[in-house]
């Protein structure tokens, strides 16, 4: 800067006052540039990239507690975060809720259309307990039910349980020919089916809304309600 700053004064001499300016102005400029950019010297940009670890490493497993009107307790494990700072863990698990086979719960594998989904009520240790949350059939059971030259009748019901669960129900069925019949379609009118509709409306009502909710899923598993519908 001195040197620079030197120069420009044994030329100001022959120069005129604009050239002045605009020499000042230069210098200012550069001595603002070395004061500035005091980052460049230090070895590359603020904030570089950080190294990319392992995630899972700061994870750790919990072991999936089914509830008891199951046969199999045991039945998976799941993944959560390390409690860190005010991220508790356990809290993390809780409200989580899981898929399972039914086939897998109760080993029998005459019942794998059907899946059970499970919510993490609470965790003890590395064990998180469980509680009934939905069951559903799976699409392949679903679309196989599904016929042409019939009727498909659905229809939901929410109902509240002995113990205070709200359950949402919802019922599929389908017409049959007889034995005798000749006929390739078997077809029922509006009426019938606003009165079938409203027959299983009822036998569900009456079925959940008199039992616990352990109770409803003991129904459910082995098609109680299903065939006392099919049989009225």
């Amino acid at each position: 800067q001195a040197v620079l700053a030197q120069a420009i004064g044994s030329r100001n001499q022959t120069l005129g006052p604009s050239f002045r300016f605009r020499a000042r102005e230069h210098l200012s400029s550069i001595a603002m540039a070395v004061g500035k950019n005091k980052r460049l010297t230090k070895g590359g940009k603020k904030g570089g990239k950080k190294k990319a670890g392992d995630p899972f490493l700061k994870k750790e497993w919990y072991d999936i507690k089914a509830p008891s009107m199951f046969r199999v307790r045991n039945c998976g494990k799941t993944l959560i975060t390390r409690t860190q700072g005010t991220k508790i863990a356990s809290e993390g698990l809780k409200g989580r809720v899981l898929e399972v086979n039914l086939a897998d719960l109760n080993q029998d594998d005459d019942q794998a259309f059907r899946k059970i989904k499970l919510c993490i009520e609470e965790v003890q240790g590395r064990n998180c307990l469980t509680d009934f949350h939905a069951m559903e059939l799976t699409r392949d059971k679903l679309y196989s039910l599904v016929r042409k030259w019939h009727t498909m009748i659905e229809g939901h019901v929410d109902v509240k349980t002995t113990d205070g669960y709200m359950v949402r129900m919802f019922v599929i069925a389908f017409t049959m020919k007889h034995k005798d019949q000749v006929s390739t379609n078997c077809y029922a009118q509006t009426a019938q089916i606003r009165k079938i509709r409203r027959k299983m409306m009822e036998i569900m009502t009456k079925e959940a809304g008199t039992v616990p909710l352990r109770e409803l899923v003991k129904k459910l598993i082995p098609e109680v309600i299903g065939k006392e519908i099919e049989k009225q």
